[in-house]
């Protein structure tokens, strides 16, 4: 006879005690409702994944179980299984709690912690031995806890939890041994462009069939804690072959999707595939849409400034929270959005996406004696063609009196030959107040535009560009955005964009007549893309990137780029520690705080970069 297994993402948020309980009490409702028989919820759903240090606390495991022991009366009927922190001995463990009827069968640890990237697991948790199971008084409760297997509905089940499925040695091993019917997989496992595909074969088709089971993959929900997006898959494979999934990247609390389960017929088990295939660009606005909406809602700020410049960081920008406005009032209508947002007066309440917009988003276009006319008109259109609120002042008078007051006190006149890049980080800085304060009498959060390329090898203006609160874009690079706003200007319908899209990319902080453009600064950012992924990501040296590249371009020109790549990599560590909070997108990024560690001071390459001129 079919089982009836569910799964159900949770948009958690740390230490939120009030929002988490209630999402998952909610889950359990609609589990009910639905005759579900097994629910399985997200990794460490109850104090939410991101709680960072606080995990080493003794209050904070405690408070849990506070909150777990609230949450088993509305678990009868079923079997609930619940992530958790588990502190036994001063040492925090990450744990799968089962309930049945209100009764805690056992508690799974997890085996395998994730080190790598994003990840820094072994700072905060112990991993559990395989095959090790406890019995443990824990808080006045007997509680067996440990590598378990568990039986009801005359079925055998047990648990990977995220990194233990990416792990050489699977439990999902030692579960076939013992003839296991059902692996569940609670897992907060981060959005990264292209990942999900890879993680449902990895993961959910390989663990399936590897094992001659039926495997349960249920991920975290929403942008959780600041910077990490959890795209909310709850896949259901079977003996190798997905058989059901859900709508990813929802706007929604929860998300639940229960499937009817033959263990003995295979081929009777309901099949329930909904999501779909899309490319890479779809996935990063759906991506940066729900990260937005999550920020803004959980910051309890107001809406968003952003200094738009006619250039296509600031329009990425501007696209991306308009787009997150249509996607999630799209999909949660007007009346949740709205409530979602924190708002109290209904008779506010927009009917229009442009109306929403221009509640919730303001932008200024700053100008100075070095900006155009092209970059003026762009700003307006594209400010005009979403709704939102729209600001234009001069920013000179403030650029000419900082100038005028350190060339008194030097007793010299600034000039553009021995003073360039200072000129120009004035002008970027002269913009920063201002538009701070049109953020903080709006309460409104201030966006950054720098994108990695730029933060990799800091062209880019501390406290000028880089002034806010949460950077978009650092999470992805300058080629990447210049393609997704070709694939927009078609695909979104903003054809506002058409002009931007014909024009070199720009600081426009040098007198017109010099015809600044970024590439000419650097490089082409195609070859940029390519250096810093080779650097950062895959670790190779100078050499090594010359010996993969020198084939498609001039030797002496690869050789170029890669020294200023690496010089200014290495001097603009500084810079990258003080980015702004940012989403990840990518399969790595340059924040050291969630992505790629380097030192403030080092030897800067010299003896690998003199290795070229060997060449």
């Amino acid at each position: 006879m079919p089982l009836k297994i569910a799964g159900a993402s949770l948009n958690q948020t740390p230490i939120d005690w009030e929002n988490n309980t209630a999402n998952i009490i909610m889950a359990i409702e609609e589990a009910r409702n639905q005759r579900v028989e097994i629910l399985c919820l997200p990794e460490l759903c109850l104090t939410g994944y991101s709680c960072e240090d606080l995990f080493l606390s003794d209050w904070l495991s405690k408070t849990a179980w506070e909150k777990l022991s609230f949450i088993l009366k509305f678990c009868q009927g079923m079997i609930v299984c619940v992530g958790l922190p588990i502190r036994i001995d001063k040492h925090t463990y990450n744990g799968i709690c089962v309930v049945k009827n209100g009764t805690i069968l056992g508690i799974t640890l997890k085996q395998n912690l994730a080190k790598e990237g994003v990840h820094y697991e072994p700072r905060w948790f112990e991993p559990w031995p395989s095959g090790k199971v406890i019995q443990h008084e824990y808080y006045g409760q007997t509680v067996q806890f440990g590598d378990l297997i568990y039986e009801s509905h005359g079925i055998r089940f047990g648990f990977e939890i995220c990194e233990d499925a990416w792990s050489a040695v699977r439990p999902g091993k030692r579960f076939q041994q013992h003839k296991v019917n059902l692996i569940f997989n609670p897992s907060a496992s981060h959005f990264a462009l292209g990942k999900s595909a890879y993680r449902e074969k990895i993961v959910v088709v390989d663990g399936s069939r590897d094992f001659n089971c039926t495997y349960v993959f249920v991920n975290q929900l929403g942008n959780e804690a600041g910077r990490m997006i959890y795209d909310g898959d709850v896949i259901f494979g079977q003996n190798g072959k997905i058989i059901a999934s859900n709508r990813r990247l929802s706007f929604l609390n929860y998300s639940l999707l229960a499937c009817n389960i033959d263990f003995v017929n295979p081929s009777n088990s309901e099949n329930k595939i909904e999501s779909i295939e899309i490319s890479r660009n779809e996935e990063f606005v759906q991506a940066a849409s729900l990260a937005l909406f999550d920020y803004l809602r959980k910051s309890k700020a107001k809406g968003f400034v952003l200094s738009l410049s006619g250039g296509a960081d600031s329009a990425c920008c501007a696209v991306l929270v308009y787009e997150m406005i249509k996607r999630a009032s799209g999909e949660l209508g007007w009346n949740l959005f709205w409530k979602a947002l924190d708002r109290p007066n209904p008779e506010l309440m927009p009917k229009t996406v442009k109306e929403a917009t221009n509640h919730l988003f303001a932008c200024a276009y700053q100008s100075t004696q070095n900006s155009s006319i092209t970059t003026t008109e762009i700003a307006k259109q594209l400010a005009e063609s979403i709704g939102s609120q729209f600001y234009e002042w001069s920013v000179e008078a403030e650029v000419s009196s900082y100038k005028s007051k350190i060339e008194s006190i030097l007793r010299r006149t600034l000039t553009w030959s021995e003073d360039d890049i200072s000129l120009q980080n004035i002008q970027a800085r002269s913009r920063s107040p201002i538009v701070w304060l049109l953020a903080n009498v709006n309460n409104f959060i201030l966006l950054t535009t720098s994108n990695r390329s730029e933060g990799s090898v800091g062209y880019t203006t501390m406290d000028g560009d880089t002034s806010g609160s949460l950077a978009l874009l650092v999470g992805v690079d300058k080629a990447f955005i210049q393609q997704w706003l070709l694939w927009a200007t078609t695909n979104l319908n903003h054809g506002s964009l058409k002009v931007l899209n014909s024009i070199a990319p720009t600081a426009e902080l040098r007198p017109p007549a010099q015809n600044q453009t970024d590439e000419v600064d650097l490089m082409p950012y195609s070859v940029l893309a390519k250096i810093e992924r080779m650097a950062i990501f895959n670790r190779k040296s100078p050499k090594e990137i010359f010996d993969t590249m020198f084939k498609d371009y001039e030797p002496s020109m690869i050789k170029a780029w890669i020294k200023k790549f690496f010089h200014l990599w290495a001097s603009n560590q500084w810079k990258r520690e003080r980015l702004a909070p940012s989403f990840h997108f990518d399969d790595y990024n340059i924040d050291p705080r969630s992505g790629c560690r380097f030192p403030i001071l080092s030897g800067g390459f010299k003896s690998e970069l003199k290795e070229l001129d060997d060449l």
